[in-house]
């Protein structure tokens, strides 16, 4: 009669297989440098404390040397590498007894060691560079600010109406004057909804560059029409320019009868970013399209034709720039150019 496997020893011996594999596994242990990891602050901050890093919300760390089973940092290294792993660290200010206005030194080491982040992965920090980093908590209170609308590019939108046209927010105490202002940025196409109808948005403070912070209370903003946004201005340094096709350069010049009838004042409507763009980055103000067909004018007559104005596309498309006065007719005819005579030939 066949004897029963005895399942008991089987198993046992699979464990101790298994322990001494694993056992093997923990002893042989490797190094591994991360070469850029960054502290940021925690979002579930206290709301009236604004803790950075001077002016900024993270910190790179530039090295931390992790130590472990080599499998590990096998893992670790592979996951950093296709980026399914981001060695970002949280600090919660009142974790580390950091919530009290002023300077606070952090020891990265002691912070890093805490870490879930490594624990989770069965390593440990040996070392890190920098070793100390210096976190600046400031204390918020509650003020009372001018909402102002901006658009995209941070420039004031002219004429726009905001209801209430303050806000309360958490600030650093020290803000006075022109600082307490909390802003409301539109795209192009919420300034063109909000001619039409109010549109509500959350204004936003920005406490240092790129660090913003939203206010809860939203207002209603709306904008004029298009027309009411610019200002009159009147252009006296203008420059003329001619457009005439390879058929002509070289062979004709062109001779403007009136010219400083069309380009001593042209009179626009625009916003002032649109007027200095178009004065100062066009080389030129209006051009003269010039026909092939205008060389066989035989008429005592100057030819006629309006002007092109040569405003800037990306204010046009804004509607922010138009002329405001009839376009202005050059008088003008074509010159023949005598041809270019060659050099004499040096040749014996």
């Amino acid at each position: 009669m066949a004897k029963k496997p005895k399942y008991s020893k089987m198993l046992a011996a699979v464990a101790i297989t298994v322990l001494i594999w694993v056992w093997a596994d923990l002893a042989k242990t490797d190094q591994f440098t991360v070469p850029i990891a960054t502290i940021s602050v925690a979002r579930s901050t206290n709301p009236n404390l604004w803790v950075s890093f001077n002016n900024k919300s993270s910190v790179s760390i530039e090295k931390i040397e992790l130590k472990g089973p080599t499998s590990r940092i096998d893992s670790i290294r592979r996951k950093l590498r296709d980026g399914s792993v981001v060695l970002e660290f949280f600090l919660d200010p009142e974790t580390e007894a950091m919530d009290t206005p002023g300077e606070h030194t952090l020891t990265v080491l002691q912070f890093l060691k805490k870490s879930d982040q490594i624990q989770q992965h069965g390593l440990a920090v040996t070392s890190c560079q920098p070793k100390q980093i210096t976190a600046n908590v400031v204390r918020l209170v509650e003020k009372s600010l001018l909402v102002r609308c901006v658009d995209e590019a941070q420039n004031p939108i002219k004429g726009a109406t905001v209801k209430p046209p303050q806000a309360h927010a958490l600030v650093p105490e020290d803000w006075e004057g022109e600082k307490l202002i909390a802003r409301i940025q539109l795209t192009r196409g919420e300034i063109g909804q909000a001619r039409l109808l109010p549109i509500e948005k959350n204004p936003y403070i920005e406490l240092a560059t790129g660090i913003t912070r939203e206010v809860q209370t939203p207002v209603k903003i709306t904008t004029p029409p298009a027309e009411n946004q610019l200002t009159d201005y009147t252009i006296t340094n203008a420059t003329l320019g001619f457009s005439l096709s390879a058929n002509l350069q070289g062979k004709y010049g062109v001779e403007v009868t009136n010219l400083n009838e069309v380009i001593s004042a042209i009179a626009i409507r625009a916003t002032l970013q649109a007027k200095r763009a178009y004065e100062e980055n066009m080389r030129y103000q209006v051009i003269l399209e010039i026909d092939d067909s205008d060389k066989d004018n035989t008429s005592a007559e100057p030819l006629r034709r309006e002007l092109v104005y040569n405003f800037p596309a990306e204010y046009v498309r804004r509607d922010e720039i138009v002329l405001s006065q009839q376009p202005a007719v050059a008088r003008f005819k074509l010159v023949p150019l005598a041809p270019i005579q060659a050099p004499p030939s040096t040749a014996p």
